[in-house]
């Protein structure tokens, strides 16, 4: 029998935009719960894992490559988004993991401040 963890990874699931719409509403409230809230707080205090910021890394990374070559991303349709983010990866996708490793190292020092800070603030 195959795990819940094997089972995602098989196969990517595809939503429609209403169906997303959906999640996103749903998951705005949720995320305004008093439970939520309280989770997100013992979450400032942990350190995220390599995994978690080699993530935050390399979305950061390609964010930079849209403002760079895409300045109206934000502005287009989600057709037009969805192929402005294959061309950045055919043309740059090589790059950007070079430089998403590159700023994995800046995040992991950046962490261990934002984990003190987070625990200063609420032992103060």
């Amino acid at each position: 029998m195959k795990t819940f963890s094997e089972f995602i990874s098989e196969a990517p699931r595809v939503v429609s935009v209403s169906q997303r719409r959906k999640q996103a509403r749903r998951m705005a409230k949720i995320a305004r719960s008093a439970v939520v809230q309280a989770k997100k707080k013992r979450a400032r205090l942990k350190t995220r894992s390599t995994a978690k910021l080699a993530q935050l890394a390399r979305k950061q990374t390609i964010q930079k490559f849209r403002d760079k070559f895409y300045p109206q991303y934000n502005d287009v349709s989600l057709q037009q988004k969805v192929k402005i983010d294959q061309m950045i990866m055919a043309k740059h996708g090589q790059k950007i993991d070079k430089i998403a490793k590159k700023a994995l190292v800046q995040l992991k020092k950046k962490e261990l401040d934002r984990v003190k800070q987070a625990r200063a603030a609420k032992d103060a």
